[in-house]
C-alpha cells in the first residue's frame, strides 16, 4: 500500500485523532490530545515555521512528524525535527518520508543545523545514523504510580514562604513568565532558549489546553515566586511534570521539591493515577529528587544532530 506525506489538517478530525494516537503508540511517556496538536498548530510564533507532518497509508495515519526551528534561541539556523512511526506500520518506509520533506521545509527557512530526538532502541539509532545523524545528549523518561505508589508526606512551608497554585496569577501571570524563563534559560541542553516574548509565552504555555494552572503549584518567597512545578494533564488520569524549577537566588533551599510535593498530592486527590516527567540523564540532582518521589525511569531517549552541507 502506498505510502504518502501531507501537512497535517487541523479542520480535519480524523487527522489530529490519527497524529495523537500514532504519538501515544510510539512515545506513551508523552501527553497529547487532538485538542493539543490543534491548539500548536494555530498558536505557535510565525518565527518557528512550525509544520506538523503525517505520513498515511490507505487514508490512515501511520506516522507523523513535528517540523520547526528553534526561533527562542540566540543561535538562529537550529531546526528541530521529531519523527514517530506507529510500531505496527514500521520499515514501509514513512519515516524515510517524514524525514525527506521535514529537512526541505527546514532547509528552506535556513535552519543550517538539525536536531531530532530518537528513542533509545537498536533499530531507531540505526535509522538516525543511516540518515547521517550523529548522537549527542540524552535524556530519560520517569513514571510515577500515583494511584498505588506512596508519595512523600506533605511539609509545611519554612518561615517567609506560601504554596501557592498558578491559578492565583491568573490575573497577572506575568511573575511566572519571569521565573520561567529564569529557569528554563539554565536547563540542560544542546539548544539554548530565551523566552522573551510575554505574549507568545501567554499563547504557548499559558493558555495551552494541557497546561493545568490549577495543579501548578508556585512557591513564595516574601510574596514573590521563587520555584514552581508546572502541570500539565490530559484530562483523563495522566498526569506530567512540563519544568519544575527555582530562580537562582533561591536554590539550594528545596523549594522545588516543597512545590512539586505539593503539585503530586493535590494531583492525586484529584484523581490522576499516573504520573510522568523527564530529565536530561546529566542532570543528576533532579534524577535524585524524582527518584525521592518514586519515579522509575521507563524510557531513554538520544538527541540526534545533523549539520548539512
Amino acid at each position: 500500500m502506498t505510502v504518502t506525506v501531507r501537512d497535517l489538517r487541523s479542520d480535519a478530525p480524523a487527522d489530529l485523532a490519527g497524529f495523537a494516537r500514532v504519538r501515544q503508540a510510539a512515545l506513551p511517556f508523552i501527553l497529547v490530545t487532538p485538542g493539543s496538536l490543534a491548539h500548536d498548530l494555530t498558536q505557535l510564533h510565525p518565527d518557528a515555521h512550525y509544520r506538523p507532518l503525517v505520513a498515511v497509508a490507505g487514508g490512515e495515519v501511520i506516522g507523523t512528524a513535528q517540523v520547526h526551528l528553534a526561533h527562542e534561541s540566540s543561535e538562529p539556523g537550529q531546526g528541530n525535527l521529531n519523527v514517530y512511526v506507529h510500531p505496527g506500520h514500521t520499515r514501509r518506509g514513512a519515516g524515510t518520508l517524514l524525514v525527506r520533506a521535514a529537512e526541505e521545509h527546514l532547509a528552506a527557512h535556513g535552519a543550517t543545523k538539525l536536531f531530532a530526538w530518537v528513542l533509545d532502541q537498536p533499530g531507531n539509532r540505526a535509522f538516525a545514523e543511516a540518515h547521517g545523524y550523529r548522537a549527542s545528549r540524552s535524556a530519560h523518561f520517569l513514571r510515577l504510580d500515583l494511584a498505588n505508589g506512596t508519595l512523600p508526606p506533605l511539609q509545611d512551608p519554612p518561615p517567609g514562604v506560601e504554596l501557592r497554585p498558578a491559578s492565583a496569577f491568573a490575573a497577572d501571570p506575568r511573575p511566572l513568565f519571569e521565573l520561567d524563563a529564569e529557569t528554563t534559560a539554565d536547563e540542560p541542553s544542546d539548544v539554548d532558549t530565551e523566552f522573551t516574548d510575554y505574549e507568545a509565552w501567554l499563547a504557548e504555555t499559558w493558555r495551552h489546553p494541557l497546561f493545568s494552572a490549577e495543579l501548578t503549584t508556585v512557591a513564595l518567597v516574601d510574596g514573590r515566586p521563587a520555584a514552581f512545578s508546572a502541570a500539565r494533564t490530559d484530562g483523563g488520569t495522566r498526569y506530567a511534570t512540563g519544568m519544575t524549577g527555582t530562580a537562582r537566588a533561591h536554590r539550594g533551599r528545596g523549594l522545588a521539591k516543597l512545590a512539586k510535593n505539593d503539585s503530586l498530592h493535590r494531583a492525586r486527590a484529584a484523581g490522576y493515577t499516573e504520573a510522568f516527567t523527564g530529565n536530561d540523564t546529566g542532570n543528576g540532582p533532579m534524577i535524585a529528587i524524582n527518584r525521592w518521589f518514586g519515579y522509575e525511569i521507563c524510557g531513554t531517549e538520544v538527541r540526534y544532530v545533523r549539520e548539512p552541507g
